[in-house]
């Protein structure tokens, strides 16, 4: 993989450029970046900061964003299959509609984060902490959110679901297994 820095990143986008795929991308500090439409798939982002960034519609297919600071980010209509999110802070970002298919979200933050209509089939959400999360109308089917915290979420659908006892569940959810 070829390394590059996050203000060259941003020096081609701006000038057009949207594909940007199989890099390691170092010393990223976004904050409040809009890089709508942009293509990072098989991309490594070391230290990603990334707070209330616009990221709709992007691709970070297949990349790694391990521990990444993306609090009230735009990832709207996002494609993020099998994108590696463990212990990401994405607290309130919007994530509607969204490709999360077979994402690997371990002990990542989603408080508060909107994930209505989003596609998380066969996501490992182990620990995830998805309190007052909206899920209607979210894609949960091979999902596993065994520890994970859905305390006050909205519209779980928890068929075909793996979770176990340490899983807390929404309100008006029992524990049947």
């Amino acid at each position: 993989m070829i390394s590059i820095n996050f203000d060259s990143i941003i020096s081609r986008y701006q000038a057009g450029e949207r594909s940007f795929q199989g890099l390691v991308i170092m010393a990223i500090d976004g904050f409040e970046a809009d890089l709508r439409g942009i293509a990072l798939s098989r991309c490594e982002l070391r230290d990603a900061y990334l707070p209330y960034s616009n990221l709709g519609q992007s691709s970070l297919k297949e990349s790694r964003l391990i521990q990444a600071e993306l609090s009230d980010a735009k990832l709207f209509s996002a494609d993020l299959t099998r994108t590696v999110l463990d212990a990401a802070n994405l607290v309130r970002a919007d994530l509607r509609f969204a490709r999360l298919e077979s994402a690997v979200l371990r002990s990542a933050n989603l408080t508060g984060a909107d994930l209505q209509g989003a596609d998380l089939r066969g996501a490992d959400l182990t620990g995830v902490n998805l309190t007052r999360a909206k899920l209607n109308q979210a894609l949960l089917t091979g999902a596993c959110l065994i520890g994970a915290n859905l305390f006050r979420a909205e519209g779980v659908v928890l068929d075909e679901v793996l979770y176990d006892r340490s899983t807390i569940l929404p309100d008006g959810h029992r524990q049947s297994r």
